[in-house]
Formats: C-alpha cells, sequence, structure tokens
C-alpha cells in the first residue's frame, strides 16, 4: 500500500497529491529513448523503401530519377548504419558506470550526427520528390487528409 503525501488548502480541499518518486535511473530512460528512436527510424525506412520501389518503377522517365536514387540509397545505408550504432550504444554501455562515459558519449555524438543528416537527405528527397496527388499512396494526400476530417466532423457532431 502506497501512502500519498498531500498539501492541503482547508480541511477537505487539498491542492497536490504527490507519490513518492524512485530517483531517475538514467541508463533506463536511454535504453527506452533508444527504442523509441529505433521505432521511428524502422517508420522512416519503410517510407525510404517505398520511396525507392515507386523511383525503381518509374525508371529513368523520372526528370532526377539518379538524384533520387543517390539520396534514397544514402537515407536507407545512413539509417541502418545508424540503428547498428543504436545496438551498441544501448547494448554496449551502461551511463551508470563512469568508465563507459566517454565511449558512451563518443557513440551518442556519432548517432547525433548521422541522424542530423538523414534528416537532411529526406529533406531534399521531399524536395525532389515530383509525384503528383493521383500517383501518391492514399494516406498522404491532402484530399484524403480533408476527407478524413470531415468524416470526423460529421461523427462528433
Amino acid at each position: 500500500f502506497v501512502q500519498l503525501k498531500c498539501n492541503y488548502l482547508s480541511d477537505n480541499i487539498f491542492s497536490v497529491c504527490l507519490q513518492p518518486t524512485k530517483p531517475l535511473d538514467a541508463n533506463r530512460y536511454a535504453t527506452k529513448k533508444t527504442i523509441a528512436q529505433g521505432m521511428l527510424d524502422i517508420a522512416l525506412l519503410t517510407a525510404n523503401a517505398s520511396q525507392l520501389k515507386y523511383i525503381l518503377q518509374v525508371g529513368p522517365r523520372h526528370e532526377f530519377y539518379s538524384l533520387m536514387l543517390g539520396l534514397i540509397s544514402t537515407s536507407m545505408i545512413l539509417q541502418v548504419l545508424n540503428g547498428i550504432l543504436m545496438i551498441v550504444l544501448s547494448a554496449s554501455y551502461n551511463i551508470n558506470k563512469s568508465h563507459h562515459h566517454l565511449g558512451a558519449t563518443i557513440i551518442n555524438d556519432i548517432v547525433l550526427s548521422v541522424i542530423v543528416l538523414i534528416t537532411a537527405v529526406n529533406v531534399i528527397i521531399g524536395v525532389f520528390d515530383m509525384r503528383t496527388p493521383d500517383e501518391m499512396p492514399e494516406h498522404l494526400t491532402t484530399e484524403a487528409t480533408l476527407h478524413a476530417l470531415a468524416f470526423h466532423d460529421l461523427q462528433t457532431s
């Protein structure tokens, strides 16, 4: 049974009830953060695979075929590298141990740099992705979004 500590404003009304808090386990936090980051990376890798499929289907008819092929491939390679680095970081280092701090910091800085590169490459991919709304998957089009919002509005009113 957990007893709550409360600050009372009057006899029957209290303002804040706090549960006793455990100290932050930085290693556990870092591991959870790494796992969440990995899930987002999987989503981006899936999106890049879809873009790669599209660019390969269209072929050289695409105005920026070579550029897109290179950028998408670069993005996917960087994402795999980043995933490997994050696995090494979470599996090999315990930031609660002081002798692991330097190695973990170096790998973390490399991971951050790779994430910045992946972001920049994907921004450029987005700029040169010349798909028309008819060619885009339905869930990515503005028209589909507007239909979904209108449907949601009808359901809530």
